[in-house]
């Protein structure tokens, strides 16, 4: 996907040398729209996206993810954060940018959930409150890098948006997640569907943006905690777990069926 990709398969498609492409998102974008007629394969993260393509070119492979976030540390992390390993943590996503909505919520529930968890926010960058530097079981980050592996490891359930990337990672890693979708105002609605598609295959709780507050998010992530057992299992079933060796296997089939022409 992206602008970039389509003079390349287009150019490639000419000189019959066969493209694959990845849609990332449950229903695809401009580009990849322009790529799929002369794609030989196209990657999906989603049962759902297979209907709307040509029949005999979707592949549900889920999306690949950085090897390295499942070697994660979460001793590191309880020492990083100031956290104790006997209280259960929330690890909240906000986004580079910060997602103004979530971060505020998250605050303002942060007395109760408190009572019962440890939190860890990813608040984004300019975003991390400094009047709440002091608060025990609360730790901030503008954004991590290395550690983001260690906090995944230490995390029993996450608070996140649902764009694609994101929630592939929260699969691949088994987190059981409540997420709250980038609204239809903000967005041409792909997290929602993203979000949807998870919830119904039983990987997610959702919460829609337009009706969050602090009590509804204080009792969905008790909720989820409750039962994240549940979304474990499922999760755990998944075709997707293994999306490099997927990926990486349709390659050399394309590569090889091409040799062979």
């Amino acid at each position: 996907g992206g602008f970039v990709s389509v003079p390349v398969v287009r150019a490639a498609a000419s000189l019959n040398i066969p493209c694959i492409i990845h849609e990332s998102d449950m229903t695809p974008g401009l580009a990849n729209k322009l790529c799929i007629p002369v794609a030989e394969k196209i990657c999906c993260n989603f049962p759902e996206t297979i209907s709307m393509l040509p029949e005999g070119k979707a592949v549900l492979t889920g999306s690949p993810i950085r090897e390295e976030l499942a070697k994660g540390n979460k001793i590191a992390a309880y020492d990083m954060c100031n956290f104790t390993s006997n209280i259960p943590v929330i690890m909240v996503i906000g986004g580079s940018l910060g997602a103004e909505a979530i971060n505020k919520t998250v605050r303002d529930a942060l007395p109760k959930l408190l009572e019962d968890f440890q939190v860890v926010h990813i608040c984004g960058k300019d975003k991390v409150d400094n009047l709440m530097l002091q608060i025990e079981g609360y730790k901030q980050f503008e954004y991590v890098k290395s550690e983001l592996k260690d906090i995944f490891a230490m995390a029993d359930i996450v608070i996140s948006r649902a764009g694609a990337n994101s929630i592939c990672e929260l699969l691949a890693l088994k987190k059981p997640n409540l997420l709250i979708p980038l609204s239809a105002h903000s967005s041409r609605g792909d997290q929602i569907l993203n979000a949807k598609s998870f919830e119904s295959q039983g990987f997610s709780l959702i919460i829609d943006e337009d009706y969050l507050t602090e009590n509804l998010l204080i009792e969905k992530a008790h909720e989820l905690y409750f039962t994240r057992q549940t979304y474990i299992d499922a999760m755990s079933k998944s075709d997707q777990l293994n999306s490099i060796k997927t990926i990486t296997d349709l390659l050399e089939e394309t590569l090889k069926n091409g040799e062979n022409r």
